[in-house]
């Protein structure tokens, strides 16, 4: 079992060089001391914001910037692009007739990044 998450919950991408904080609008109106969230909050710079630097070569950016470095890596800032929801989501509950996001989730950035949440945000809500 895991754990539902909640808005503040921490999160890390992959290529990204800080973590980040994902923001739950109270829209669903389910709340602890913060809103719970679902396998669609997944929105970037509203639910999901930038972690700091982007180290990936798929971003066109640090491709760039790699690029007139003489191919020395050359992070660049972290801005996400993200197409698809939060997977897979707690199969047996919903909130808002989606299902809810509980700590085990992964989000693909289509800069080949995986975000994952390194901290729920609460510990007394347990999801399948």
């Amino acid at each position: 079992m895991g754990f539902c998450v909640c808005g503040g919950a921490m999160m890390m991408c992959s290529f990204g060089v800080a973590p980040s904080t994902l923001n739950v609008l109270p829209a669903n109106r389910v709340l602890t001391s913060m809103p719970i969230a679902t396998i669609m909050d997944n929105v970037p710079m509203v639910n999901i914001m930038p972690f700091g630097m982007c180290t990936s070569m798929a971003n066109p950016q640090v491709m760039a910037a790699t690029a007139a470095a003489l191919g020395v890596l050359t992070p660049m800032p972290c801005l996400p692009v993200i197409a698809a929801p939060w997977a897979p989501g707690s199969p047996t509950v919903l909130i808002a007739n989606y299902p809810a996001l509980n700590n085990s989730s992964k989000l693909m950035c289509n800069w080949g990044g995986v975000i994952q949440l390194t901290n729920p945000g609460t510990t007394n809500i347990q999801v399948p």
